[in-house]
């Protein structure tokens, strides 16, 4: 006998009904992608630096990371790309950021015993 299922099939007709009709109403997808995102260890690292700093510029992140700035660009290209973050150009610099406190929030829970 497996004890991490029920011995008897049963349901709660109400709770089934009033989940399933609710997540029939929303797309998943695209959390589904926010965490595919954050699922990679370097860019979850780098998300992180960005929830503790306003901005970094890429050649910052690239010596955080330990990475080339290729290496770099490219985590944070993705980051972009899938929403999570955005850039801003000052002459040859390029500087990241998080979109929103929404990302900053999340990835900052993920980590709450940790301080920035």
């Amino acid at each position: 006998m497996n004890s991490e299922r029920c011995d008897v099939f049963c349901y709660d007709e109400v709770k089934v009904e009033r989940l399933h009709t609710d997540i029939a109403k929303v797309d998943f997808t695209e959390t589904a992608q926010l965490f595919k995102a954050l699922s990679d260890p370097t860019r979850l690292k780098i998300a992180y630096c960005l929830s503790c700093e306003k901005e970094l510029c890429v050649c910052d992140i690239a010596h955080i990371i330990d990475s080339s700035v290729a290496t770099a660009s490219h985590h944070v290209r993705l980051l972009r790309n899938m929403g999570l973050a955005k850039y801003r150009k000052e002459g040859k610099l390029v500087f990241y950021s998080l979109t929103d406190e929404h990302i900053k929030q999340l990835v900052q829970i993920a980590f709450e015993h940790q301080n920035c």
